[in-house]
């Protein structure tokens, strides 16, 4: 069916008629200008993909009804430009690909129409770890062991890209995702098919939002929901409300941007923005870099809206002139977003669309901050550390308080290292990591770092040798900036050495402790610190032995590196004392945003970026020299413990019958786990090293794999044995049952205590279907689709949670489980639900969207919930029995 909008089509210059455009302010709707300009990318997606099928005009007239709707619960279809990997999240996504290619083969199809049909970039960053540090060959060691763990996940994904249509792949070594995606990916505007439109993108990492900083409209999805987007499937999504974030005023010059994200973090989360989108306003958006926006955007997830948008304006071309774009480029854009409403200007309080709420921010009123130690929202100003820390330590044990008895408090534990006598006690500092797209995209907050390294140096500082330091950039560019500036030699000197690019810290690839210091945490069973430029500190995910982390500016990661210690009063007590014994303060090294600017203008040039992105896809000689089967359908190897055929989503003799089935209520379940508030996806989905001990050490060594063969679950989401093994199995993972972190649960017909993994099976063994029990923000964390692919492998049919992150209840969506949410003002308590209790979920024959339905216990009481599928589409999935079954359907029907 034709377009109904394809009269408001033209060129967007009349000599190149070729090139044209949906012009939706030929719409003549008053609406429109008042839209927010996030809201109005949804809508020409809907206007320009209007096929009366899976987007109708209604769909248009519900985007352009916006204001009218906020009360309401509507749904529209949304169609991104583009979808972006990385690869612990890619593999997976490559493997079901290839499964599905072998299940339409199976079912008679042609399996070769299985591609990408959206284009796709995988960026190859989270599988380097910082096995090796304070070398100057460190880089190269890191990288080399990179390679012998993951070569065969290297070959898979090779495969993948030459044997499927419209999908990119980034080498390893090349950077991060969030931060090529903004200096290299980013199209900003879209020329494609003979048409102009706003590039916007959804991708399987939550800190996709990064890229909203940049005006790109871009948010974390499930890798399910992913796939099928680049299968040419809308998302379907509830339009949002927007908050409308007014920031005014000028940072003082002591003011790094990290300082400024970690106040609106805090501040959005008090202000209360899940699920919505956040547009930036106001005139102290021109006082902020594309960097320091893009820096605000990416820890959009921690603050719990879905994007955190800042409009495209003259700032926004400026950093792609930066960053090389071509001049013809930087001509359309700027002249497709104006003719369509969209360039902003911020300074301009006319163009200030309508928004569901404004809150305002001062920047002049922005501190010198860190967050921790166990979430990001919790930040502390930096004259407040010392005595938040102290309070932490004796408080109960929570999010802040480690419930430290007042007599340990101040134990101090004495060890060497390479000969030298140390001690390490409370708030010692053992990892300082300059790590993370959030920061190391951001040329300011780098060479803020360099800086400082370099006075540090110049007053005859140094930073204790058994201090895990690292350095891991975003991108090539850092490395080429830091060394012309000069600054590189003096960020070697205290041990910040380049290790790798890409992910590294911040998601657990932190790599050993040396033996001492661990012995020493042990023995005194310490709470010791990791200080981190990254945006993610759950327990047990930067490092087994680290119990406080703090997220901070690269500056400050030094700072406290130098100091040894978070119990540290920086404005009061010197960081140190140098050789000839003067007291060296803080504010004595620390350089300000004129400095840092100054060094800017001058090193980080377009040239740089040039260099660096013209040889990204062929710069790496080991996956150059990766040989790969040029076959279409992929050759499973049974022996491989990496990459493994799984037919987790497909039943074929459900799709030879091509029938759906009603759905069934569940029957006498029992409770796996009964857990509380905030359980993360670093708790649900296996992450990090595997330990020893574990459902997943047993397998591989069954497999004849050795411990230091095991590599991290991230490198091994190919394998589904693994990952089921793996879920739930985190060593701070609190479980009712127990009474205390451990990955344990109690099996209920016996009381015994077992692995998860280990219950699971016996409770699948014996046909029993299993629930879990959860608090509030159940899933909050990165968009891990095996945080539900892995509870769906255990045999848990539902989650009943008081409430629940986004993402991860798509992805529960995506895999069949049922996402039960306790009515308002009713939790497991005020129920007097203990989970020892068999529950039977009552689903009706006929299904609707939020429907609520009764849940019986076995001890005769009767409660109910509802159901999360929050539109049509999502229950269209569940009937199929998640979103990969329903695309086969489609693909063989």
């Amino acid at each position: 069916m034709s377009n109904p909008y394809a009269h408001i089509i033209e060129p967007l210059d009349p000599q190149k008629p070729e090139h044209k455009f949906f012009n939706l302010t030929k719409l003549g709707d008053p609406r429109y200008e008042r839209l927010p300009f996030s809201i109005r990318v949804l809508l020409e997606s809907a206007v320009r993909n209007c096929d009366e099928f899976l987007v109708k005009k209604e769909d248009v007239e519900r985007i352009l009804n916006w204001k009218q709707t906020q009360t309401q619960t509507v749904e529209v279809p949304f169609k991104p430009a583009r979808v972006i990997l990385q690869d612990f999240t890619g593999v997976p996504a490559v493997v079901d690909f290839a499964a599905m290619r072998d299940a339409v083969k199976q079912l008679g199809g042609d399996p070769e129409k299985i591609n990408p049909v959206c284009p796709a970039d995988l960026v190859i960053d989270h599988s380097i770890q910082v096995d090796f540090n304070r070398k100057s060959d460190s880089l190269q060691k890191n990288q080399e062991l990179e390679f012998e763990r993951n070569k065969e996940r290297f070959e898979f994904l090779k495969w993948g890209s030459k044997a499927f249509q419209n999908m990119r792949i980034i080498p390893p070594g090349s950077g991060i995702v969030h931060q090529v995606n903004l200096e290299y990916l980013a199209r900003v505007v879209f020329q494609q098919d003979g048409y102009y439109y706003p590039d916007s993108l959804v991708g399987t990492d939550s800190h996709t939002t990064m890229i909203d900083g940049l005006g790109v409209l871009g948010w974390g999805v499930g890798g399910i929901e992913a796939e099928a987007v680049m299968l040419g499937q809308p998302i379907s999504m509830v339009l949002p409300e927007v908050i409308g974030y007014k920031l005014q005023g000028t940072p003082n010059k002591y003011i790094t941007s990290t300082d400024i994200v970690l106040t609106v973090t805090k501040h959005l989360r008090q202000v209360g923005v899940v699920g919505k989108f956040v547009e930036f306003f106001g005139p102290g958006v021109a006082q902020l870099s594309i960097a320091d926006r893009a820096t605000i955007a990416n820890m959009c997830p921690e603050y719990g809206a879905t994007a955190a948008f800042f409009p495209v304006d003259h700032v926004s071309v400026q950093y792609l002139q930066q960053t090389g774009r071509e001049a013809e480029k930087l001509g359309y854009i700027s002249q497709y977003l104006t003719a369509v409403g969209m360039f902003r200007d911020y300074s301009n309080e006319v163009q200030d669309p309508d928004f569901t709420k404004v809150v305002e921010l001062d920047l002049s009123t922005v501190v010198p901050c860190c967050s921790g130690p166990k979430r990001p929202q919790d930040r502390v100003a930096v004259s407040e550390m010392k005595q938040d820390f102290e309070a932490c330590l004796a408080a109960k044990q929570g999010f802040k308080g480690f419930q430290v008895p007042l007599e340990c408090q101040d134990v101090s534990i004495p060890f060497q290292y390479n000969g030298v006598d140390y001690s390490l006690s409370h708030g010692s500092v053992v990892i300082a990591a300059i790590t993370s797209c959030t920061n190391t995209s951001n040329p300011s907050v780098m060479l803020g770092a360099g800086l400082l390294a370099k006075k540090a140096i110049q007053c005859g500082l140094s930073v204790k040798p058994y201090i895990k330091t690292s350095l891991s950039p975003g991108s090539g560019v850092v490395t080429y900036y830091l060394r012309e500036s000069g600054v590189m030699q003096y960020l070697a000197e205290l041990g910040f050495e380049v290790v790798g690019y890409g992910c590294m810290t911040c998601i657990g690839n932190s790599g050993p402790l040396p033996e001492p210091v661990v012995e020493a945490i042990t023995q005194g069973d310490l709470v010791v610190a990791g200080v981190l430029s990254g945006n993610r500190n759950f327990e047990g995910r930067v490092h087994p032995n680290t119990r406080a982390n703090y997220l901070a500016s690269p500056p400050l990661v030094i700072a406290y590196a130098i100091a040894g210690t978070v119990r540290i009063d920086f404005e009061k007590e010197p960081i140190a004392v140098n050789a000839e014994g003067k007291e060296i303060f803080l504010r004595d090294i620390w350089p300000t945003r004129e400095e840092i600017q100054a060094v800017e203008r001058q090193f980080v040039i377009p040239a740089m970026f040039k260099e660096v992105y013209e040889k990204v896809e062929k710069v790496n000689e080991r996956w150059n020299s990766l040989s790969v089967s040029s076959d279409k359908l992929y050759s499973w190897d049974p022996k491989s413990t990496y990459i493994k055929q799984i037919c987790l989503f497909f039943s074929f003799s459900f799709f030879n019958g091509i029938t759906l089935q009603q759905p069934k209520s569940i029957v006498d379940a029992y409770v796996l786990l009964n857990l509380g508030d905030s359980v993360t996806t670093d708790h649900i989905s296996p992450a990090g090293n595997i330990a020893r001990n574990s459902p997943a050490a047993r397998y591989l060594t069954s497999r004849g794999l050795t411990p230091r063969e095991f590599n991290s679950y991230g490198s091994r989401r190919g394998n589904d044995a693994v990952m089921a093994r793996g879920t739930f199995a985190n060593i701070r993972l609190f479980n009712k049952f127990l009474n205390k972190q451990a990955p344990h649960t109690i099996y209920l017909p016996t009381g015994d205590m077992l692995d998860v993994f280990d219950a699971a099976e016996k409770y699948q063994q014996e046909g029993h279907p299993l629930l879990v029990l959860a608090g509030k923000e159940y899933g909050s964390g990165s968009s891990r689709d095996w945080a539900a692919k892995g509870p769906f492998l255990l045999g848990i049919k539902a989650v009943l949670a008081e409430s629940y992150e986004r993402i991860h209840r798509s992805n529960l969506v995506g895999m069949g489980v049922i996402p039960l949410e306790y009515l308002p003002g009713e939790t497991a308590d005020s129920l007097g639900l203990t989970g020892r209790e068999r529950y039977t979920v009552v689903i009706p024959p006929q299904l609707t969207p939020r429907m609520v339905v009764d849940i019986k216990l076995d001890t005769g009481k009767t409660f109910q919930a509802r159901m999360r599928f929050d539109t049509d589409v999502e229950l269209t999935y569940f009937h199929h029995g998640g979103i990969l079954n329903y695309m086969i359907h489609k693909m063989t029907e």
